[in-house]
């Protein structure tokens, strides 16, 4: 293939096929600890990475609402009175089940945590865990996420 078709296919071609992104939400739960502001991790449920709650949108919740259903079934949080704030959006592409990418797009809400339930629903499947930002920001795989938790 020759460089003006590469560019072309690149620039043109390939930009049509790429699927719109799909819309997540995501709970970045937070506490003041003992050494700052800690954010709360879980690890996923296929692949064991540390990551955020996030998940689909729900039918009939606002996004921020299922923000917090995500922070609660995956990691137990209970949140303060103050209600979750929009502070962001980040990429990934999904591993689908075929082994194929699907682009998405997550809408990120800051949830201050009052609490962690030692009984929740996904309780069995994930651990979690504690840590500064900068941890937070070292153990993540999007460079978007890393970027705002390094901003906290």
């Amino acid at each position: 293939m020759t460089d003006g078709l590469k560019r072309a296919w690149a620039e043109m071609v390939q930009p049509l096929l790429r699927r719109p992104p799909e819309l997540q939400v995501a709970a970045l739960c937070l506490r003041t600890g003992d050494s700052g502001l800690e954010v709360l991790m879980i690890t996923s449920r296929d692949t064991g990475r540390w990551v955020l709650p996030k998940g689909w949108l729900m039918d009939g919740c606002a996004t921020a609402e299922a923000a917090l259903i995500e922070a609660w079934e995956e990691g137990g949080v209970t949140p303060t009175e103050t209600e979750p704030a929009h502070i962001g959006h980040y990429h990934y592409d999904k591993q689908l089940d075929g082994g194929y990418p699907a682009p998405v797009r997550v809408e990120l809400f800051r949830v201050e945590v009052a609490d962690l339930a030692r009984d929740y629903p996904e309780r069995a499947e994930r651990a979690r865990l504690w840590l500064s930002p900068e941890q937070a920001a070292d153990r993540v795989d999007e460079p978007e996420l890393a970027e705002i938790l390094r901003a906290l």
